[in-house]
């Protein structure tokens, strides 16, 4: 039987996708779906292991080709070399996805200089430094598609993570931002803003039984989403479905922020 062809405006067939924090979660989620689409995928994280790793297995499954790498995205001279070892490839990356994230839980008061630099690094500056460096080469090809994972602290103020939404907040910005600059050269920049997601960051609030159950009345879906409810919009940001798409951030979140 011969495999069903993909409808054009979602194939990615050809087209080389790098996704940062792709070893577990949201970012393994996206690479599998990317990979499902047709894309052969770069996968980046500061633990990934050198082979056999959860999402290699995923997408050469798949059938797709996988190239792993370990970054540490809070030394900016590490991204920095990754980003030019990411631009003399042979094949061009066509998607950038930044989602390499983490978080620290403490009152403002109680924040110290060492955790609001790294989240900030982490979460915004490694972002917009590879960002930079490969959307150079997008824009000069005159293609390429950007994707930023956002949050719903994006919009709001969150509680006790006083540095992740500000990163947040600047994701926002920046994808806007770099959307204005970067449309008319035929880059799409745009940034997916995923509610209460049921990963590893935020098992300490599923672990609390009263934060648990105030966020699950909050969200109008009734439940935590899940890291593959990011497949669809993950695809379509990649894709020449959203080639009119630029500077959008596109909420996920079982209806959190419409409440």
């Amino acid at each position: 039987m011969s495999t069903p062809r993909r409808h054009s405006h979602f194939d990615l067939t050809g087209k080389a996708a790098l996704v940062t924090g792709a070893r577990r979660g949201i970012g393994l989620a996206m690479a599998e779906a990317l990979a499902g689409a047709g894309a052969d995928i770069v996968a980046v994280s500061a633990h990934l292991e050198e082979s056999g790793s959860e999402v290699e297995r995923r997408v050469r499954d798949l059938g797709r080709s996988f190239e792993g790498h370990r970054v540490d995205f809070a030394d900016r001279q590490a991204v920095l070399e990754f980003s030019a070892l990411m631009n003399a490839r042979q094949d061009p990356i066509d998607i950038l996805v930044n989602n390499a994230g983490t978080i620290t839980r403490a009152p403002a008061a109680g924040t110290t200089d060492e955790a609001w630099d790294h989240v900030l690094a982490v979460n915004l500056s490694s972002h917009f430094l590879l960002t930079r460096e490969l959307g150079r080469a997008m824009v000069e090809r005159g293609s390429g598609k950007v994707i930023f994972t956002a949050s719903v602290l994006s919009f709001q103020g969150g509680i006790l993570i006083p540095a992740y939404t500000a990163a947040k907040s600047g994701i926002a910005g920046l994808t806007r931002a770099l959307a204005n600059e970067w449309a008319a050269a035929g880059v799409n920049v745009n940034a997916i803003v995923p509610g209460y997601i049921a990963t590893d960051n935020t098992r300490a609030l599923r672990d609390d039984p009263a934060r648990n159950e105030a966020i699950i009345q909050r969200i109008p879906a009734g439940r935590w989403g899940r890291p593959e409810d990011l497949a669809g919009v993950t695809v379509f940001l990649a894709s020449p479905a959203s080639a009119y798409v630029h500077g959008a951030l596109i909420p996920v979140d079982g209806g959190w922020l419409g409440r």
